[in-house]
């Protein structure tokens, strides 16, 4: 728990260190903006042909004299699944976006004396294949417990819990790849490295993950975020004299 609750107080340092420097602080709102607007406009569409995506997705209930129910709840899923998976790859779109903004933004907050540095057009193709493989994990676990979901009594009191853990687990790997890649890790090394410190990494990336949920307090929050997550890396994963 200790290890839990010191992971949680990383997020708020990272809050400290951006309130301190509003400038980064606006600086890093850019991507985030940027990504948020790209969902805005998506659930939108979403949103709007739901009722025809859901109908297109089910034309075996053509015959059914309840299809109207079975599709209108269809249709509901796929909004909730689109604002799930929202969620789960904002992050991983706003650092695919931001990646030069945000490795400025790390550099300030956790200064070392000497780093991996290469140039943002070799280091985003595999930042955006990393961020691939993470979401193929996180669906491995996340889709698991959708469908558990649907089971009374489990389904409204473990799976959430277990849902915000598996979520944050992977937010902080995430929001920690910049700070450990400018220290040379791959990212077998990066995840054997959050693994090792599970406790820190999941009470970091569950707070985040909580406040993520949160529209728009998603953008304010990401930059508090990558410092909350370079200062995690420089005095937890690998302390930095």
């Amino acid at each position: 728990m200790r290890d839990f609750t010191s992971g949680i107080g990383f997020f708020f340092q990272g809050l400290g260190w951006v309130s301190r420097n509003g400038r980064w602080w606006l600086f890093g709102l850019i991507p985030a903006l940027i990504a948020f607007a790209v969902y805005v406009v998506a659930l939108i569409f979403l949103g709007t042909n739901a009722a025809e995506l859901a109908e297109l997705l089910t034309p075996f209930a053509d015959s059914w004299s309840w299809r109207e129910l079975f599709r209108t709840l269809v249709g509901i899923a796929l909004v909730l699944a689109g604002l799930a998976l929202a969620v789960l790859t904002f992050t991983a779109l706003t650092l695919a976006i931001g990646e030069p903004f945000y490795e400025r933004l790390s550099a300030a907050v956790d200064v070392l004396p000497s780093e991996e540095e290469q140039p943002w057009w070799r280091t985003l193709p595999r930042s955006i294949r990393d961020s691939l493989v993470t979401l193929f994990y996180v669906l491995l676990f996340t889709i698991p417990l959708f469908i558990l979901g649907f089971v009374p009594v489990v389904g409204q009191t473990v799976v959430p819990v277990l849902g915000a853990a598996v979520s944050g687990f992977f937010l902080t790997v995430e929001l920690t790849t910049i700070a450990l890649e400018r220290r040379g890790l791959a990212r077998k090394a990066r995840f054997a490295l959050l693994r090792a410190n599970k406790a820190s990494a999941l009470g970091f990336g569950v707070v985040v993950f909580l406040l993520f949920l949160v529209p728009f307090v998603a953008v304010i929050a990401m930059p508090a975020a990558v410092a909350g997550a370079a200062l995690l890396v420089r005095t937890r994963l690998t302390p930095t004299p």
